[in-house]
C-alpha cells in the first residue's frame, strides 16, 4: 500500500496486488534461492476515502486504469490542490461503503 494523496478532505491509497508477504512459511523459504510468487489475479487498485462523508470507494479494473491515466496526467502537469480535489470529488460520488476501522 502506498498513500498517494492525503488532505483534510480526501485520502488516496494505491493497493498493490503483487506485494509479497514478509512472513512466508519456512518451507517456502530456501537460502540462496529466489522465490517468485505471482498472484493468480494480479490486479491493483486505488482506494479513495471521502473524509467529509466517511465513505470510501475502491477502484479496480478499468476504473483503476482510468485513474492511473489521471495520475500520469497530473505528473506531467502539476495541478493545483483545488483541481485534484475536484477530480477526487467526482470519483468520491461513487463511494457507497462506510469507512470502518477493524
Amino acid at each position: 500500500m502506498h498513500t498517494l494523496y492525503d488532505s483534510d478532505t480526501y485520502s488516496v491509497t494505491h493497493m498493490l496486488a503483487n506485494a509479497v508477504s514478509a512472513d512466508l512459511p519456512a518451507d517456502l523459504q530456501k537460502e540462496g534461492e529466489q522465490l517468485l510468487i505471482v498472484p493468480r489475479l494480479a490486479r491493483h487498485g486505488f482506494e479513495i476515502i471521502d473524509k467529509r462523508t466517511n465513505k470510501e470507494v475502491y477502484l479496480d479494473g478499468s476504473w483503476a486504469e482510468l485513474f492511473q491515466q489521471q495520475i500520469s496526467a497530473w505528473q506531467e502537469k502539476t495541478p493545483t490542490q483545488e483541481e485534484v480535489e475536484d477530480k477526487l470529488g467526482q470519483y468520491a460520488e461513487l463511494a457507497q461503503n462506510p469507512v470502518l476501522v477493524h
